[in-house]
């Protein structure tokens, strides 16, 4: 009697990777669908390299500062990855930005999140920006990697209320720690063969997502 293989996930990491561990903790706890079967890091000295070595996870450096060019470290990187054949590959605070050369490797199979409520705030210092616009909620979102920055299709989203007081450093904190169940929960549905992505967007069970992806319900 053959047993279905396990699924097997790769995770990329600039420093010290809480995502990484969140990852990790639900792959211990049974609640993750697969097994983190590498830690990949463009910079040596990242302190989530330990943390994955500690849990008997491998690890790999490639180190962006030896290749000429975005698209030889990429290339470098393709063949990192592809030593495992994952099935899904997370971008846990992963500070480059990939070129086609990586992406296109992986379509479909690519997973980031981005601490805005995307299509808002692509980019750099999400939390700051929102505090700035007056906004009353921020967040984290979830989604599928394409070659547009920060614009691929959205999966799911978590909402906070921007508090009184709140500076970018706290609410990046607390929105953090939302990230780390948001992040593994849709990388599950992914590891389950309920998500998919499509031409024109994310599917869950069939349907088509939202342009936001699917919200969070939390308990405050």
């Amino acid at each position: 009697m053959s047993s279905t293989p396990e699924k097997r996930i790769s995770i990329l990491i600039s420093g010290r990777g809480s995502n990484m561990e969140a990852f990790l903790k639900a792959a211990q706890s049974g609640t993750l669908s697969g097994r983190v079967v590498r830690v990949i890091s463009n910079r040596p000295e990242a302190p989530g390299l330990a943390t994955a070595s500690e849990a008997n996870v491998a690890t790999t450096v490639v180190d962006h500062t030896l290749f000429e060019s975005r698209e030889a470290f990429d290339a470098a990187l393709v063949d990192a990855v592809s030593q495992d054949s994952p099935d899904v590959v997370v971008l846990a605070g992963f500070m480059r930005i990939l070129t086609p050369v990586f992406i296109d490797a992986f379509l479909g199979k690519l997973v980031n999140v981005h601490p805005s409520l995307l299509p808002n705030y692509p980019g750099l210092n999400t939390h700051q920006r929102a505090i700035d616009n007056g906004d009353k909620e921020a967040g984290a979102t979830v989604h599928y990697v394409t070659n547009e920055l920060d614009g691929g299709p959205p999966i799911l989203q978590v909402s906070v209320p921007i508090e009184p007081g709140d500076d970018a450093a706290s609410l990046a904190a607390r929105i953090l720690g939302f990230e780390h169940i948001i992040f593994p929960e849709a990388v599950n549905w992914h590891l389950q063969s309920r998500l998919i992505q499509k031409a024109d967007g994310a599917y869950l069970d069939g349907k088509k997502l939202p342009a936001t992806g699917t919200l969070w319900e939390w308990q405050a």
